[in-house]
């Protein structure tokens, strides 16, 4: 039964990650020009892993696991959200 609890956590880290990324990128960062760079993804994942990590330390529920995955999550939701934007902003 635990295992599986952890299991959903791990998925539900990475579906939030990219969900909360791509929805970010789209609404807020639609006019930042920084992120269109192809670096934007890999710092994205970056800030989230740090961010990630200290409370996988601090509670015993979320692991190293879930956190690494949340950081993927978030590089790829940012990675989709920024050719979501190109797709959107080219004329048709």
């Amino acid at each position: 039964m635990w295992e599986l609890l952890q299991l959903g956590l791990v998925v539900g880290a990475g579906i939030f990650g990219f969900v909360a990324a791509r929805r970010f990128v789209r609404g807020r960062l639609r006019f930042v020009d920084a992120v269109y760079s192809p670096v934007a993804p890999f710092i994205a994942a970056a800030v989230a892993a740090v961010v990630a990590w200290p409370v996988a330390a601090i509670l015993p529920v979320i692991t190293t696991t879930s956190a690494a995955l949340f950081a993927i999550g978030v590089g790829m939701g940012t990675s989709t959200g920024v050719r979501d934007l190109r797709r959107l902003a080219l004329p048709r």
